[in-house]
């Protein structure tokens, strides 16, 4: 496998992009922007432009960057960063989300694209990082306390306890 690099989604993975959404199945999407229709792919790209610019976000949503996890011109993972938190996200969702193909789990990529979101947090500032993941996601969990993240609190939300954990620099 070639070495993994973060990027900003673009049209050269398309075709990777359409073959892990339909690896995904009907299983939850992480992070969110894996939900965007991706019927259209410029579409697709634009819109995940305009969250990054802050521009026509829906209600409720603060602007976000995705990222891309590539090795060659496979997509192996996606993380979104919110680069500010609302009240609601503060209270149970934190700056970064992430998923891996479900073929390449298991393989610390996890922790990879983990440590690089983190690094673009630091980057733009944002201190301290929140993370959050459900208590029944172990794998979550141990991949957040693996790059740093200390358990800050639990909370019910939504029917599910939500473990808050924080990242200081």
């Amino acid at each position: 496998m070639e070495p993994m690099k973060l990027i900003l989604p673009n049209e050269s993975f398309a075709e990777s992009y359409h073959q892990y959404i339909a690896e995904l199945g009907k299983e939850e999407r992480y992070p969110f922007p894996l939900d965007f229709d991706a019927s259209d792919f410029a579409a697709l790209l634009e819109r995940i432009e305009n969250f990054r610019q802050g521009i026509n976000l829906p209600e409720g949503y603060v602007p976000s960057t995705t990222y891309w996890l590539v090795s060659g011109d496979k997509l192996v993972g996606v993380s979104n960063l919110r680069h500010h938190l609302n009240e609601r996200i503060a209270h149970a969702g934190g700056h970064i989300g992430l998923g891996i193909r479900p073929s390449e789990r298991g393989k610390g990529f996890g922790n990879l694209l983990m440590k690089l979101t983190i690094e673009q947090a630091k980057a733009r500032g944002i201190q301290p990082v929140h993370i959050h993941c459900y208590a029944d996601n172990q794998a979550s969990a141990k991949t957040i306390r693996a790059n740093g993240g200390e358990l800050h609190s639990e909370i019910t939300d939504g029917g599910h306890t939500v473990q808050r954990y924080i990242y200081t620099f």
